[in-house]
């Protein structure tokens, strides 16, 4: 009888309620960064044969922006400058080089949604626009009465279609739609550096093994030949 031993796997363990099998749907398709119901076909490829290579210890990089007391520190643990002119060096490191946008308002303060294009625009200043994500999300639904969050749907998925973000409704409190969006934005994430990486590695596929044939001899004779120029 013959034991067939597994391959040890480079990823490390994951919770099964953390696996994402199937791409996660938009919360509304009036304003989402990608109405597709799949994974790019390349990425599923990609997953199905084993060869993302290291893109699943790559860390994307998520910002959460909005103003004070909206709900992002119930969101997400982050960092809250509150817009205080003494963090303004902070922000602009927290700022720089995110592939997510995460611009948080309260669904109950119309306020908070005004601000959202300033805030938008703070974080763009150290980002380039064509290579981030964006994401409005609108906190503690479950304190907005159903007239009250129609009206304000209404103009925060208008915000979204014009600054071209994916516009999302979730309750911190209740878990409503929490789940679903990190979800979302993980997805998207992923799905965004596989394909880099196989745009990156041309015909080559990701996870493939680079083998460099030289002559041990000839390597040395550059070598030898450098040094003597370098001592002339």
């Amino acid at each position: 009888m013959s034991v067939r031993v597994p391959s040890m796997s480079v990823l490390p363990p994951v919770r099964r309620d953390r696996v994402i099998a199937q791409l996660p749907q938009c919360y509304s398709k009036k304003a989402a960064v990608q109405t597709k119901d799949e994974f790019n076909f390349k990425v599923k490829t990609a997953c199905q044969e084993q060869r993302t290579g290291t893109v699943g210890f790559k860390i994307a990089k998520v910002i959460v922006v909005g103003d004070l007391a909206v709900g992002k520190t119930c969101l997400i643990n982050r960092w809250d400058t509150a817009g205080q002119e003494r963090f303004k060096c902070i922000a602009s490191t927290y700022y720089r080089g995110a592939q997510t946008i995460i611009i948080v308002f309260d669904v109950n303060d119309v306020a908070s949604l005004g601000h959202a294009r300033q805030w938008l625009e703070d974080a763009l200043k150290e980002n380039d626009p064509t290579n981030v994500q964006l994401f409005l999300v609108g906190t503690k639904k479950d304190l907005s009465s159903p007239a009250q969050y129609s009206q304000i749907e209404q103009d925060a998925t208008k915000l979204a279609e014009e600054i071209k973000a994916e516009y999302w409704a979730l309750s911190s409190l209740t878990g409503e739609n929490v789940k679903e969006f990190f979800f979302r934005v993980a997805s998207l994430a992923f799905e965004v550096n596989v394909l880099a990486e196989i745009e990156k590695s041309g015909s080559r596929h990701i996870g493939d093994v680079i083998k460099i044939n030289s002559n041990s001899n000839s390597l040395y004779a550059t070598s030898k030949k450098k040094q003597s120029n370098c001592c002339q």
